[in-house]
């Protein structure tokens, strides 16, 4: 019984043994096939750094403003009884917007044009009476007082319920009514606001290191986040002498045109100032750079000397302005260099690639979006 056990031990060793030489030759042989494999070449696009003449610009950031903006306000006090405009509508200069009660003056008026009427008449009886030197000059001047007294009340009556008919002092987009029918406005209560946008100014601020080149008329185009895609044109119209002492910038307004009138007073916007002076820079494809906080970097397109593959060497770029579709790279990259276009974000360095660039997009420097 005892022999017996110890032949079925040695059995069960023999077999755990054959059984771990099998898998210890099978794990052998995938990490020799491990070491070997070779993973096959990422398909990729390219683009070679090249350069382009690009106009020199200065970029900030600005705040749209209205060409004429106002609060239309009631300037005297009184009862409002018409409101003659729609929140939000178009008015033109002139146009009525409020009326405020003018009873009270339309009831004095007669008596005031009865008082001129009476001087008047009183006036001319004094002349007659002065050529024949029945009254004294001073008799004559008081009833020519009396009736310049007399003109100037009716003349007051009129410019008050002229007051009182609210009209809008300009052209524009009327903004939410602020007053409503029935209630008493007092002096400078606030009605409705008015917006002329087209054209509208862009304020924005530059270095005084700028001044020297800063000019009247100098081109700017204007972006906005609110408007991806639209981009529009204006020139320079003012430069404020006075630099900021806290801050040293000098603050400038360009006017833009604003026919769509998309553009709204109070919004935020890019604005790139352009110069006359163009500069030569390299530029590759925005989309060919891989960002990160440690350092924006681009995959080179370079041939192995041993194997002949083309692989891909990581390259540090130090990156500058961007215009459309493409970036000035101002250190980093040498001309004709060529470089991954897209998908950059699953590459390695090292890596071997097979270039094709039949599906590679077109690339533009001023790119004009469908859904703009």
């Amino acid at each position: 019984m005892k022999k017996r056990l110890i032949l079925t031990a040695l059995a069960l060793a023999l077999l755990v043994a054959a059984l771990a030489g099998v898998k210890a030759l099978q794990i052998g042989a995938m990490i020799d096939k491990g070491k070997k494999f070779v993973p096959p070449p990422e398909t990729v696009t390219t683009a070679a750094a090249s350069t382009a003449s690009w106009a020199r610009e200065w970029t900030a950031i600005g705040t749209l403003t209205a060409v004429q903006g106002v609060t239309v306000a009631a300037e005297l006090p009184g009862k409002v009884v018409r409101i003659s405009f729609e929140p939000g509508s178009i008015v033109k200069k002139g146009d009525v917007l409020v009326g405020q009660d003018i009873s009270s003056e339309e009831a004095e008026l007669p008596g005031a044009e009865a008082q001129v009427r009476l001087a008047r008449a009183d006036l001319d009886r004094s002349a007659r009476m002065l050529r024949d030197k029945i009254i004294s000059q001073a008799d004559h001047d008081r009833a020519t007082a009396a009736l310049d007294q007399a003109i100037s009340r009716v003349a007051s009556i009129r410019a008050t319920m002229a007051k009182k008919t609210i009209r809008a002092p300009f052209g524009g987009h009327l903004g939410i009514r602020q007053a409503n029918l029935g209630q008493i406005l007092r002096e400078g209560d606030p009605i409705v606001t008015l917006q002329s946008l087209d054209p509208i100014y862009v304020d924005f601020t530059l270095p005084q290191q700028r001044l020297a080149q800063l000019r009247i008329d100098l081109p700017v185009r204007v972006t906005c986040d609110a408007l991806p895609g639209v981009t529009v044109e204006g020139r320079v119209t003012a430069i404020n002498p006075l630099v900021e002492s806290g801050t040293r910038n000098v603050q400038v307004q360009a006017t833009v045109s604003n026919g769509k009138e998309d553009l709204r007073p109070g919004m935020f916007v890019q604005v790139a100032v352009g110069l006359p002076a163009r500069e030569e820079v390299l530029t590759i494809p925005a989309t060919a750079v891989l960002y990160a906080p440690y350092g924006d970097s681009v995959f080179v397109v370079e041939k192995d000397p041993q194997s002949g593959v083309e692989v891909l060497r990581q390259q540090f770029v130090r990156l500058g302005d961007r215009r459309g579709d493409f970036v000035a790279v101002s250190s980093g990259l040498a001309e004709g260099e060529t470089v991954v276009s897209t998908g950059v974000f699953k590459l390695r360095n090292g890596q071997a690639v097979t270039v094709d660039n039949r599906l590679a997009p077109t690339f533009h420097q001023a790119p004009a979006p469908e859904n703009s």
